[in-house]
This record gives structure tokens, C-alpha cells and sequence, in this order.
């Protein structure tokens, strides 16, 4: 996460996934109707292999999502943060094993 002045004076938060903010929202929307998917699909009692297969897909797209979110992270945050070095840069690199950990667990 980088700092950036604004031109109102005021200090403002870059994140590493901030340049693709519209693609990944974009993709989160598409995330979120295969799930109210799902919901229509176990209100209108479908077949449930055909809804465990929609569970498949979404669950895909978000681990997808989710390395990619991962990926703009370990490139940005933390190579930054290396750069910089010290107490900082050991947190960083601490949450993106942690991060990795819990993906794996997933």
C-alpha cells in the first residue's frame, strides 16, 4: 500500500489492486449472481448435483479471485515494503504467508 498526495493537500491510500478496482468489482457482481443463482436454484429445488455444480464455479471464481488479489498484493504491498525494509517489511511478508495459508486451507 502506497501513500499518495492528492491535489487537495490530503494523503490518500494506494492498494496494490487499485488500477483493476472496475475489473475486479466487475468480476465480484458476476460472483454475486452465480450465488443469488444458487439461491434460485435451492428455492426452485433443483437438482442437487446441478447446484453443487454451480458451487463449483463459484467457488472457482473466487479462488481465482482471489490469486489474483494475492498476486497485485505480494507485487505491490510487499515488494514496497521490502524495499523499504525493517519491522514493515517482516509484516508484510508475515500476512502474505498468512494470506497463503488460509487460501490453502480453503
Amino acid at each position: 500500500m502506497t501513500t499518495e498526495q492528492t491535489d487537495a493537500g490530503t494523503t490518500e491510500h494506494v492498494h496494490g489492486y487499485t488500477s483493476e478496482k472496475s475489473s475486479h468489482l466487475k468480476r465480484l457482481r458476476r460472483i454475486e449472481g452465480q450465488i443469488r443463482g444458487l439461491q434460485r436454484m435451492v428455492e426452485e429445488d433443483k437438482y442437487c448435483i446441478d447446484i453443487l455444480t454451480q458451487v463449483s464455479a463459484a467457488t472457482k471464481a473466487l479462488q481465482s479471485f482471489s490469486l489474483e488479489l494475492l498476486d497485485e498484493h505480494l507485487s505491490h504491498c510487499v515488494v514496497e515494503a521490502a524495499q523499504k525494509g525493517g519491522a514493515e517489511a517482516e509484516e508484510k511478508v508475515r500476512e502474505a504467508s498468512d494470506a497463503i495459508a488460509r487460501l490453502v486451507r480453503s
